[in-house]
């Protein structure tokens, strides 16, 4: 068994993909992070998991559950301004005119959030 920095490196940025895609696999994938080891079963499971998730069609609701733990970022730090922007984005959310990535990409470039620069939820999310 090895220790799993790398793997939780990879899983932070692939996790609001995960979530926007299949709540039951970001389950299933934060289970095998439980503890601080690694091993050729849990590889399997990870792969098993993101590949289903990943397949998923996309729904709206689970789409906009990742966006709101996005924005849990920036709740605290938004001008009253991008607080009203956001609540009219989630308000008039559809799949086909999907205006809250690109609002939230700004939120994660403007305020430099380290952590979401990596999400392939928000960047790069082909891969």
């Amino acid at each position: 068994m090895k220790k799993i920095t790398g793997k939780q490196q990879e899983w932070a940025s692939l996790k609001y993909l995960v979530l926007s895609k299949s709540q039951q696999d970001y389950r299933g994938i934060r289970k095998l992070f439980a503890d601080d080891t690694w091993n050729e079963e849990k590889e399997q499971a990870f792969h098993s998991y993101l590949h289903h998730a990943l397949a998923e069609p996309a729904k709206k609701e689970n789409l906009l559950n990742a966006y709101q733990h996005v924005w849990g970022y920036f709740k605290k730090k938004a001008t009253e301004d991008e607080h009203e922007q956001y609540q009219n984005l989630i308000d008039t959310f559809s799949l086909e005119q999907d205006e809250l990535l690109p609002f939230l990409k700004g939120l994660t470039v403007k305020y430099q959030e380290s952590y979401l620069l990596q999400s392939k939820l928000l960047f790069n999310e082909v891969f």
